[in-house]
């Protein structure tokens, strides 16, 4: 009777497999020995590793997620996810792909399970013209219906799904879905869009996870696209698409340039600020300038290095130059590291209280806009 965030009842995958609970019962429980062992094996491997304890703990809390609420399996085996979980409902419906770009246990663990989401993804809330639905409806058969896509999820979308090709060696899994991965790609290209004069540069209005639209190229959106493309390249490759391959590379080397050319500062990577309507860079010396609420501006952003990330994980290399980039993980602790939150001001959400330590979401060392993006969590 799951509804998850549909209106309707949408069914659990396991009531395929069982017709009630006794059967289940039944089927399951002589096997609970072998998946103890199995379980406690992959423990006891996984802690006998040379990881420090902080980041095996780290890990292994958060696979735990994987057997709460916070996901669930369709009837057709497709898993899908809450943003996570309160008491009695879920939170942020839609297995936001801004959000789930973050999580990378479930292809390494459970490749197969990885796959359903990329078809929700690429086969479902994808619309004809390439707009992916950031957030899919339920039942499935709803989820293209929206026009709501969100830069960051569309572009990791396209390098979680190389990812997964990578993992699975599965060539039938990428021919399948080549068609609709240009597609995603190539909707950073429509006209006025994020990169609608195709520069390699993404200066459109850019919805992503801090649940703004930043106006003008960024760091944040910036790597997510270069990814993007890189993933997009070797995929091309693989599918002897030599001219949409050539495309990527050549965006992908103007636009890695100009970044590293035009938003690093000396010390971490920024945002050139644009007017919504014109496109055109804001003047942010001159006092009277209208600048667009919820925007990052000078800010150092604890986000600002995720596409690169994730381009590590998919043995991509470097999006940029490799001094910069280190450069500006060292900024990022230099600036956002508070060894003791009891009397930090946070605005929105609090995940750091009292004397724990953590990262802030951005700091200002070289000026704060007036009305930043809300989840700054800074004075």
């Amino acid at each position: 009777n799951r509804k998850a965030w549909s209106e309707t009842i949408v069914g659990n995958y396991y009531s395929t497999r069982f017709p009630d609970a006794w059967e289940a019962a039944e089927a399951i429980v002589p096997q609970i020995p072998e998946m103890e062992r199995q379980t406690l094996s992959f423990v006891h491997a996984f802690l006998k590793s040379t990881y420090p304890d902080v980041v095996k703990e780290a890990a292994l809390f958060n696979l735990a997620t994987l057997r709460s609420q916070t996901v669930f399996r369709l009837p057709s085996g497709h898993l899908m996810g809450w943003e996570g979980v309160m008491d009695r409902f879920g939170s942020c419906a839609g297995s936001c792909t801004h959000v789930w770009n973050y999580e990378v246990a479930t292809p390494f663990l459970f490749g197969e399970l990885a796959k359903t989401m990329r078809d929700v993804e690429f086969n479902y809330a994808t619309k004809e013209n390439g707009l992916m639905n950031f957030r899919a409806s339920l039942p499935l058969s709803e989820a293209e219906k929206g026009n709501s896509a969100a830069a960051d999820g569309q572009m990791g979308c396209v390098m979680k799904i190389y990812r997964d090709w990578q993992l699975s060696g599965d060539d039938e899994f990428l021919q399948k879905n080549w068609g609709q991965v240009k597609k995603v790609l190539a909707y950073a290209w429509t006209d006025k869009g994020w990169d609608g004069n195709q520069d390699g540069v993404m200066e459109g209005s850019q919805h992503n996870t801090m649940d703004v639209n930043y106006f003008g190229p960024n760091p944040q959106m910036g790597f997510w696209y270069m990814g993007a493309l890189k993933a997009a390249e070797k995929m091309a490759l693989a599918m002897k698409d030599k001219t949409f391959a050539k495309k990527c590379n050549t965006l992908f080397r103007q636009g890695s340039t100009w970044m590293d050319a035009n938003l690093f500062n000396g010390e971490y990577y920024e945002h050139k600020i644009t007017d919504p309507e014109t496109f055109e860079y804001l003047d942010m010396r001159n006092p009277d300038v209208k600048v667009p609420p919820f925007q990052l501006g000078k800010g150092c952003l604890v986000d600002q290095l995720v596409g690169q990330y994730m381009a590590h994980i998919c043995g991509l290399g470097y999006l940029g130059d490799k001094e910069h980039i280190c450069t500006t993980v060292g900024s990022i602790m230099k600036y956002n590291y508070v060894k003791d939150f009891s009397r930090h001001f946070n605005n929105m959400r609090s995940y750091v209280m009292g004397d724990e330590s953590g990262l802030l979401m951005a700091s200002w060392p070289k000026g704060r806009l007036e009305v930043p993006f809300p989840y700054f969590a800074e004075v």
